[in-house]
């Protein structure tokens, strides 16, 4: 027998993983969890149609079973083109049950982007929603093989063709609701796909695995505090970084997911009211939207909504807005390729004596990193050495953790590029507080060099929100015959409210250093991708043609 403190291996001696003490991970399980626990529960609401969690189960795997029964398997892929629908939720659950690969496309993209996504990904299957029939019929034209195509009659869509083989409804009813879901092998495994969502004018296939999607899922539940049972409106359209992993954080707390199939301020009221919503996600633009919303779109309230928001920073009079009409805003921050948020304001007791406004722009805040991932800074090339936390330094935020993606699919250098050095780059510059929290400044592409002088676009945006005419703002650069390059502002203004370009330049020079200022002033809609991004790509092309 060896000498005490000589066996090092003793922990290791007959202590092998089994079938007892270790599987995959997988999201999927939580469905099986729930429903023992909450067999009769409700699980999804839409328009009149509910079902427990023994009903979603038991679709989720007439689903995989039917799939499975056309000859769909591990590594295949399912692209889904559809709003927030009962489907699209149990495409989460049983396309993966059989190891195929889910790939929600942004049912916003044109004809020819979608038949890229149906090729690039090799689908074999295309679930879509007859909203979207002229789209998806005019990409399966354009793609090199026609995959099997399942169209989702929804009774609360009267609008569009069915173009499919079949319907969902009549294509599950063929399938076993008692159908045995295989766990994958290695929760390494690939769970999804999904693509960027283009605001750059270069899409990435973002590889997610199931272990990144259990984790973050957990990290959403502990970072928000969620409680058990909570009523979720799905706002946030599902395809978007898959839900931010919603589709299982909801469901392992045994709570309700109701629907909404267009996020527009009447519908959005009604649910609140109607089925009691206390958590919803949404971009900054919806927070816009809500708080700008007409007083006949609104639907009366007494109970806290809880909203989750990422992306760029929420304005301020936006966060005190929503709070003034009874929803509390947490901000978060995050990209496709790390599951969603990965970044909290959480909130400091300390705050509570600070001003109104003064709280909002703490809450615009990115923060700090979630529970589930493991390290962060905020550094340069080539060294990545961690910039001083003075507020001020800026470099490119750089993360490290599980909920990171495998890959981009069949994009060996932009793999390679992206975790460069051993960190995930976020392509975002930002600084960090000496309190630790970290606040963006820019996109590293947008920001504008004026006379060798940077200028942060969100910090000309954030003073342009601050003009009570301006709805929404954008800022690029402009080149510049003296300067090179100074900023160009795209305004859409409120209903009702007039300004003029004076107005716009006159109001930032009374809040910003000159050189800050936007030398120019376009008036009109922006576009934006599904998720409300606002797409700058497109913007600068127009700006070189002024």
């Amino acid at each position: 027998m060896a000498a005490r403190g000589e066996d090092k291996d003793k922990y290791e001696q007959g202590l092998d993983k089994n079938p007892a003490n270790y599987l995959a991970l997988t999201p999927i399980s939580f469905l099986d969890t729930t429903t023992q626990a909450f067999p009769d529960r409700t699980a999804v609401i839409h328009g009149e149609t509910r079902f427990t969690y023994t009903e979603l189960s038991a679709r989720c795997r007439r689903l995989a079973s039917a799939l499975q029964g056309r000859g769909i398997g591990v590594g295949d892929t399912v692209a889904l083109m559809a709003p927030n629908v009962p489907a699209s939720l149990e495409c989460h659950y049983g396309v993966p049950m059989i190891g195929a690969v889910l790939n929600p496309i942004n049912f916003r993209l044109d004809a020819d982007a979608v038949a890229f996504i149906l090729d690039h990904g090799e689908a074999r299957v295309l679930i879509v929603d007859k909203e979207f029939s002229g789209v998806a019929k005019a990409a399966l034209e354009k793609v090199e093989e026609r995959p099997l195509v399942i169209d989702i009659d929804d009774p609360l869509e009267p609008v569009g063709e069915l173009i499919g083989e079949t319907t969902y409804e009549d294509f599950i009813a063929g399938g076993d609701p008692e159908f045995n879901w295989r766990r994958p092998d290695d929760e390494w495994e690939a769970f999804s796909l999904s693509y960027t969502s283009g605001t750059t004018g270069d899409p990435k296939g973002v590889v997610f695995h199931h272990r990144g999607l259990y984790l973050n899922t957990f990290g959403m539940i502990v970072e928000w505090h969620m409680p058990a049972h909570p009523v979720y409106l799905w706002t946030l359209p599902m395809f978007h970084a898959m839900g931010w992993c919603f589709p299982w954080a909801v469901t392992v707390l045994g709570g309700t997911h109701v629907m909404l199939r267009r996020t527009e301020p009447k519908a959005t009221f009604a649910a609140i009211a109607e089925h009691g919503v206390d958590y919803m996600c949404a971009a900054p633009v919806v927070l816009n939207m809500i708080v700008n919303s007409k007083a006949e779109e609104r639907a009366p309230f007494d109970h806290l909504v809880h909203v989750m928001t990422a992306g760029s920073s929420p304005p301020a009079p936006v966060i005190i807005g929503m709070e003034e009409m009874g929803f509390e805003v947490l901000h978060t921050y995050g990209l496709t390729e790390v599951f969603g948020p990965m970044f909290v304001c959480a909130w400091q007791d300390e705050w509570k004596a600070l001003s109104r406004e003064e709280q909002a722009r703490m809450k615009s805040l990115q923060g700090v990193l979630y529970s589930t991932f493991e390290e962060t800074v905020v550094a340069n090339p080539p060294d990545y050495g961690p910039v001083p936390s003075d507020g001020e330094t800026m470099g490119e935020v750089l993360t490290r953790g599980n909920p990171i993606l495998k890959g981009y699919l069949k994009n060996p250098e932009g793999t390679k590029k992206v975790f460069e050095g051993g960190w995930f780059h976020t392509g975002d510059l930002g600084v960090r507080h000496p309190n630790g929290y970290i606040e963006l400044k820019d996109r590293s592409k947008d920001v504008i060099i004026s006379g060798g002088e940077n200028i942060s676009t969100i910090e000309v945006e954030n003073v342009l929100y601050r003009y009570p005419a301006v709805l929404e703002a954008a800022i690029v650069a402009m080149p510049h015959e003296k300067w090179q390059e100074t900023p160009c502002a795209f305004v859409t203004l409120k209903d009702g409210k007039t300004a003029t370009e004076r107005d716009i330049i006159d109001f930032c020079r009374d809040n910003l250093a000159h050189f800050k200022c936007p030398t120019k002033v376009v008036f009109g809609p922006l576009p934006k991708t599904a998720t409300g991004k606002i797409q700058k790509f497109q913007l600068r092309e127009q700006v070189k043609g002024m």
